[in-house]
């Protein structure tokens, strides 16, 4: 119960301090609504602002608002429509209820009129509306308001990082039935649908498309397909699927070789041991770059080990070859967002660090502090499309790269919370657990 009460007055005061600093007295944060398809009457599957589950661990009741003015005690404005056509979200139990005023209303009209004399110095966080138009005149998502608070999410409550524990179990459990249905030998779709059974979550109670991905189709980085039919041989598996708990995220990849034995499944073993090698290397105060950079040097000594590369580790870095096998980042924050927000500030004032070069899609570029959470996810990959500009170069082993293509390629990823004195792997602790 504390960890609730926790993390809201941390939460108060982030806003206390970022409200003051941009001028506003008061913030009005809608929790958004679902869209309809075009020429359709279907909706979009929903997902909640993110701010709106920072205060309470709500998640599915669109066309809510919570108002805070500095220093008071926020207020909940829960819609609960007239409709007979669909279940009415539930009110979730909780501690939560004690640290919030709580309204019940069924038209964006109430709050209108309940706030009609706040509003002119309230900032509004969220998505337009279709009668936002004819509200008082307010601040519409103030950018220096949004910097300054995705400043403040990098550092988690303890209220946050139990939610991702939990949100890591639920995953685990996903993970671990879907490894069972690869040794199955079964197809795409119904590994899918054993980690969505053992999650406890529909797909679109996903925090984003799970990647279900057999032999080849692992070197597709955001594969966000699914064959219904199982190969005629199974050889690799690669799976990135996560979970939600209580709106914050699990983000976990897994590498599995259909053979016990062999340069694949020793190529998953070696890309594991390099993951948790720069974990340990993690330190408070050092730059997320650098050790982006340093996981780069350890994937050029598994080309080199692996026969990949003719050249040494440090040549094959240094000509830029691991950008071909290794081209993401090596991890991004994670919170109540999979990709969560700030990797790129230098502070509360919404200055930016810019995006390297070398590196273009690495997403986080602060320093290591504690109360970070951060995933850690090296890969190795065949992808053709990037190993083109590279053709008929001789210090490529295209022969060796050639026997890795039918199996794609190779990742691991865990989530990593920063201590004062360490790290602790949520996603390896929630994997003994289970």
């Amino acid at each position: 119960m504390s960890l609730y009460r926790g993390h809201v007055e941390t939460v108060k005061a982030r806003f206390d301090e970022a409200l003051k600093a941009q001028g506003f007295d008061s913030v009005l944060i809608y929790a958004g609504h679902p869209s309809v398809a075009f020429l359709d009457d279907n909706a979009y599957p929903y997902r909640v602002n993110p701010f709106f589950k920072y205060w309470v661990p709500i998640t599915e009741s669109p066309k809510s608002f919570i108002f805070y003015r500095v220093g008071e005690t926020p207020q909940l404005f829960l819609h609960q429509a007239k409709d007979f056509w669909h279940a009415q979200p539930e009110i979730p139990p909780g501690d939560w209820r004690e640290h919030i005023e709580l309204t019940l209303i069924d038209s964006e009209q109430t709050v209108k009129n309940a706030l009609a004399k706040e509003l002119t110095k309230t900032a509004f966080i969220g998505e337009n509306f279709y009668t936002l138009e004819d509200w008082p005149k307010m601040a519409v998502n103030p950018q220096g308001l949004i910097d300054h608070l995705h400043f403040q999410r990098a550092i988690k409550t303890d209220y946050e990082v139990d939610c991702l524990r939990n949100a890591n179990i639920k995953a685990a459990r996903g993970h671990n039935a879907a490894r069972d249905a690869f040794y199955n030998q079964e197809s795409e779709v119904d590994i899918h649908l054993a980690y969505q059974k053992a999650a406890r979550s529909l797909e679109t109670q996903l925090p984003y498309h799970s990647i279900v991905a057999l032999n080849n189709h692992g070197a597709i980085l955001h594969y966000d397909h699914a064959d219904i039919n199982a190969p005629g041989s199974h050889l690799s598996f690669l799976i990135d699927a996560g979970a939600y708990y209580n709106g914050y995220c699990a983000d976990i990849t897994r590498t599995y070789s259909a053979e016990k034995t062999g340069f694949y499944a020793e190529l998953v073993e070696a890309m594991n041991e390099a993951e948790l090698e720069i974990i340990s290397e993690i330190e408070v105060g050092k730059s997320y770059y650098d050790l982006h950079v340093a996981m780069h040097m350890k994937v050029a000594e598994i080309l080199h080990k692996f026969g990949f590369m003719k050249v040494d580790a440090e040549t094959c870095y240094k000509r830029g070859y691991t950008n071909a096998f290794f081209p993401h980042g090596l991890g991004h924050y994670i919170g109540l967002q999979v990709h969560d927000v700030g990797g790129f500030l230098k502070n509360a004032n919404g200055d930016s660090f810019t995006r390297d070069a070398r590196h273009p899609f690495l997403r986080l570029l602060r320093d290591i502090e504690p109360g970070q959470v951060f995933t850690i996810e090296p890969g190795l990959y065949v992808v053709d499309q990037l190993l083109e500009e590279f053709a008929g170069n001789e210090d490529f082993n295209w022969q060796r790269i050639g026997e890795l293509r039918p199996y794609g390629g190779v990742r691991v990823e865990d989530s990593v919370l920063v201590t004062a004195d360490g790290t602790e792997n949520i996603t390896r602790e929630a994997f003994k657990k289970v």
